[in-house]
């Protein structure tokens, strides 16, 4: 099975593809010119992974906290990738997951019934 992880609510944009037991992982500066092209950075790397939305079984879509610029276009195209490709939507926080990077720990919550699926409300910080 094949999942996306989607982090925008930190300093950096993650995009982390775990698929075959293997993670990949590639990084974004959190800014608003990353923000206009996210669906391309995206896009270029499910090319250089040879992953396309068709075997992407479930979307992981960090929530917060975090800006709020940075959270809805994150939580925005997760949505619309989710509905357009008929995707899964699992919504995770910081907290959920142990170390920043360490989101193969969202499979293990998942299974667990931890996370939020479907409604992702974003989680604004102060």
């Amino acid at each position: 099975m094949t999942n996306l992880v989607i982090d925008a609510a930190s300093d950096k944009i993650f995009f982390s593809i775990m698929k075959d037991g293997k993670s990949y992982t590639t990084e974004h500066s959190n800014s608003r010119e990353n923000f206009d092209k996210m669906v391309s950075l995206l896009n270029k790397f499910l090319r250089e992974k040879d992953t396309n939305f068709n075997q992407i079984k479930k979307i992981y879509i960090n929530k917060g906290p975090g800006k709020f610029s940075s959270l809805r276009t994150s939580i925005s195209i997760a949505k619309a990738l989710s509905l357009a490709n008929r995707i899964e939507l699992v919504g995770f926080t910081l907290m959920d997951i142990k170390n920043k990077n360490d989101y193969k720990y969202l499979i293990e919550l998942d299974k667990k019934d931890k996370l939020t699926k479907d409604l992702i409300n974003p989680i604004y910080s102060s």
